[in-house]
């Protein structure tokens, strides 16, 4: 038999039937359309209508002020990644901040998870609502409280600097939190850790999620608390950890609302707070330049997916599911 005879004998078979739907079954599908409907109008107006419209603004020459327009191609992008050099240093403020402050808010969220996951802590429902409770305060608020707290003549931080070490750190020549460049990334680490409630309550979460019985069995053949910590709690709540990470890595390249309230746009001083949606607000809003705004934000969305498939394809070296392979 000849390839096209075997073709012909392939075509002239029984072919699969379309399976017929009942009255029942397409009652259920339009329900379910029906719940569902809301959120896919929620997310159409909401995110995928925008996100195009964004795209296609990124490639006119856009004004918003006088809401004027002209078609550029690609030339916001070229600009963007060839010509303009501010582009890059602010994705480097936002990386650089983002190296200090993520291991260490991770770090003391597992941490105080752990302290407020032991049974001998006394009071254990109170530090945990005391350690959750700033993450309720709005951005806003809390950035102008810790503006009042890191002032630095009248600040409770340098008072309390001041009144236990010999340091000056009071007044025009004492610690300038929010003036000196080299202690930005510290200040704003700071204001970060006050508010890690979520990644807390998720490690928790994860904590109370591990089996007693490991921990009994590992305390019987003499394991300290440390070997317990290293060798079971660690490994058991990796999926929580890389869940923060992804999360964490997300909110910092979209890192705003404290420089924004605290420094403004300027990027002052010397630019250590010119952040990259620092950047972008400054670009599309403050010069109303809506069409070179877009195209950093398209860039600031393919820089966040391109890290999020790269932490995707490390995972199985290092995250450790429960009955997964």
């Amino acid at each position: 038999m000849t390839f096209s005879d075997a073709i012909k004998d392939t075509r002239s078979g029984p072919r699969l039937q379309r399976h017929k739907m009942t009255d029942s079954e397409k009652y259920e599908a339009k329900l379910g359309f029906a719940f569902i409907s809301p959120w896919l109008i929620g997310f159409s107006v909401f995110y995928l209508i925008p996100m195009v419209a964004s795209f296609v603004i990124s490639l006119f020459d856009y004004n918003l002020a006088t809401n004027e327009a002209s078609f550029a191609g690609l030339d916001n992008w070229t600009r963007m990644l060839f010509d303009d050099p501010n582009t890059w240093s602010s994705l480097w403020v936002t990386l650089r901040f983002g190296l200090i402050m993520l291991p260490i808010s991770m770090f003391a969220a597992f941490m105080l998870a752990v302290l407020l996951n032991s049974l001998n802590l006394w009071g254990r429902n109170i530090f945990r609502t005391l350690f959750y409770a700033p993450a309720l305060i709005p951005f806003v608020a809390g950035a102008l409280i810790w503006g009042q707290v890191l002032n630095s003549q009248t600040g409770w931080l340098n008072r309390i600097i001041e009144f236990l070490t010999p340091i000056n750190a009071v007044g025009i020549d004492g610690i300038r939190w929010l003036d000196n460049p080299t202690l930005i990334p510290f200040t704003f680490t700071m204001i970060g850790i006050w508010g890690i409630g979520n990644m807390i309550l998720i490690n928790l979460a994860g904590l109370q999620g591990i089996p007693t019985a490991l921990h009994e069995a590992a305390h019987i053949d003499g394991a300290g608390w440390w070997r317990r910590l290293w060798t079971i709690s660690l490994p058991m709540v990796t999926p929580v950890i890389f869940y923060n990470l992804v999360l964490g890595i997300v909110s910092l390249l979209q890192y705003f609302l404290p420089p924004f309230v605290l420094n403004g746009t300027s990027g002052y001083p010397e630019g250590a707070t010119n952040f990259f949606m620092i950047y972008f607000y400054q670009q599309a809003f403050d010069f109303s330049q809506m069409g070179y705004g877009a195209a950093l934000a398209w860039f600031l969305f393919f820089f966040g997916l391109a890290l999020t498939i790269i932490l995707f394809g490390t995972q199985k070296y290092w995250v450790y599911y429960a009955g997964g392979d």
